[in-house]
């Protein structure tokens, strides 16, 4: 057999093994260097062990979509890719062009089919040429499984940043966003949470958006103190803004339920705040008979209230009159702030603002009890603290902030602490058969009760959602807040670990691509041209000297 016929015989034969070894033994590596195209361990079992088909529709689609938001669709893209791979047959995904439809009215009804499912476009404006343009894009996608369908914002970022930040965070959220989702739709054993009412004032209404956030993917329930014996039985514990005294039998269940291994949530304000007027209310210290319990554990609530002179929500306030009306404006309350500020956790990574009041500070006591306190929310460095009694009024609203007399540095209202507890029962007389000593746990300590209430329309008397604020139209971060945390505790290695997934900016030097523009666009052009003649005259030469008649 001659040589060559062997050599391309030999060739053939390793390209059938390669591709007979591929159909068994399938592999893929990731070499980017930010690892764009991995999935989570969770994510990939939960794909994997899909137990029905999974249809996910995504509208952000279209042929001209800005830069920002062609790269995020091609995330999108990427992602889903990924996620066929791992769920196979399970898995299904398609993209949508809103616009591509046969006629307008098919259109038009399209959109308003979107837009009654809770999707609200975004416009997006372009100057291309020295011509203005305006479209309308839906960042949105849905999830169907069985008889099921939820709806998922694709543009999930902090909106006070500017708008390449907050792309490239709903960039690394995708993964989160649609996995989340899918388990949701196709978990059939929910978790149970129980929610300790009997200590506030506040009437159920009041944590409609907390309830219904809770119930789509918890089992929930209202848990009465006095007739429960134990928590057991519960994964998770939420007690929301008390202002009544909690009874020693009901802290001590708590304390045992820690110590059993479950997981707490607190949100308990440092002072009570009455029904606020023009001329103000005293706030007083609210003890509500947990200090002790929280000073166990590694923390303080302090007795305060903090002012933020950067980040703060406003209310309307009459500020004088127009003609023979009242002129009523929007103004900062700082006791109002906006939460902007975050600790290292996947549990507020690329979090939107969490809308707070009258929050207190949180001390860290006790530094070397072994446990792990893992700070979430604070505030900015420009903060002021009034303690008990302070006088709150609106008026304050009024005159302008003294930036001096926010010298406080950074407050932190909410911790997150881990590790093993000890009792605070351990040491009682009649210790016995009291467990003394947690495994491996979580709590989690908010300063501020309000974060979890939602406001109510007094018109209708229908809750808002939880985070939204009324005035300004724009719905905080607070439900995400909660239900991270919740999340993250109750799945410490589960889906939320793909929200450490992180996607460095690599934006182009402004200056340069200006000045040198015609330099990189003439060396793009020919050098590839160049190289490409080069090899083409040296395999020339070489074949010739080759075959040439000697």
């Amino acid at each position: 057999m001659p040589n060559n016929l062997k050599k391309n015989f030999s060739i053939t034969l390793l390209v059938l093994a390669v591709n007979l070894i591929s159909v068994y033994f399938f592999f893929r590596i990731d070499l980017t260097q930010d690892k764009k195209y991995s999935l989570s361990e969770a994510t990939e079992n939960m794909l994997q062990n899909l137990s029905g088909p999974v249809q996910v529709n995504v509208y952000l689609d279209g042929d001209d979509l800005p830069g920002g938001f062609e790269r995020l669709k091609k995330a999108i893209e990427e992602t889903l890719v990924e996620f066929k791979i791992e769920g196979g047959k399970n898995l299904n995904y398609q993209f949508i062009n809103p616009y591509a439809q046969s006629t307008e009215e098919k259109r038009n009804a399209l959109f308003k089919e979107l837009i009654d499912k809770g999707m609200q476009p975004t416009n997006i404006y372009e100057n291309v040429g020295g011509k203005k343009s305006e479209n309308l894009i839906f960042p949105y996608a849905t999830v169907s499984y069985e008889d099921k369908e939820k709806v998922v914002l694709l543009l999930k970022s902090n909106q006070a940043a500017d708008a390449q930040t907050k792309l490239n965070q709903a960039y690394e959220n995708v993964e989160y966003t649609l996995a989340s989702t899918i388990k949701k739709l196709t978990n059939t054993e929910k978790k149970k949470i129980g929610l300790l009412t009997e200590f506030t004032s506040l009437k159920p209404i009041n944590f409609a958006g907390l309830i219904t956030s809770l119930q789509e993917n918890y089992d929930l329930f209202i848990i009465n103190a006095t007739q429960s014996p134990t928590f057991e039985g519960l994964d998770a514990l939420i007690l929301p803004k008390p202002d009544r005294t909690i009874d020693d039998s009901t802290k001590f269940k708590i304390d045992q339920y820690i110590m059993s291994g479950g997981k707490a949530l607190f949100f308990v304000d440092g002072l009570n705040v009455d029904t606020m007027g023009l001329e103000g209310s005293f706030a007083k210290p609210l003890d509500i008979n947990m200090d002790d319990m929280f000073f166990k554990y590694g923390l303080r609530i302090n007795k305060n209230i903090i002012k933020d002179g950067l980040n703060a929500a406003v209310i309307p306030l009459v500020v004088g009159n127009m003609g023979d009306r009242p002129n009523i404006q929007p103004v900062p309350f700082r006791y109002f702030p906006l939460i902007n500020n975050f600790g290292d956790s996947p549990i507020t990574k690329n979090l939107d603002m969490v809308y707070a009041k009258f929050s207190a500070d949180i001390d860290v006591v006790n530094k070397n009890d072994g446990l792990v306190k893992t700070p979430l929310l604070k505030t900015s460095e420009y903060t002021k603290v009034l303690n008990a009694p302070a006088l709150i009024t609106y008026n304050e609203a009024r005159s302008d902030t003294d930036q001096a007399e926010y010298n406080k540095g950074v407050k932190t209202i909410a911790y997150l602490v881990s590790g093993e507890f000890s009792s605070l029962f351990a040491n009682s007389f009649s210790s016995s058969g009291i467990l003394k000593k947690s495994p491996q746990t979580q709590i989690m300590v908010c300063s501020d009760g309000d974060i979890i209430v939602n406001e109510v329309d007094k018109k209708s008397g229908n809750p808002f959602p939880l985070g939204f604020d009324k005035l300004s139209q724009h719905q905080f971060g607070n439900q995400d807040f909660v239900m991270n945390t919740i999340d993250y505790m109750l799945n410490e290695n589960g889906l939320i670990a793909s929200k450490n997934k992180s996607v460095e900016i690599r934006p182009l030097d402004k200056l340069k691509t200006r000045d040198e523009r015609n330099k990189w666009q003439l060396i793009n052009t020919i050098l590839p041209l160049s190289l490409l003649a080069l090899i083409g005259f040296v395999r020339f030469y070489i074949i010739r000297k080759k075959y040439s008649l000697k």
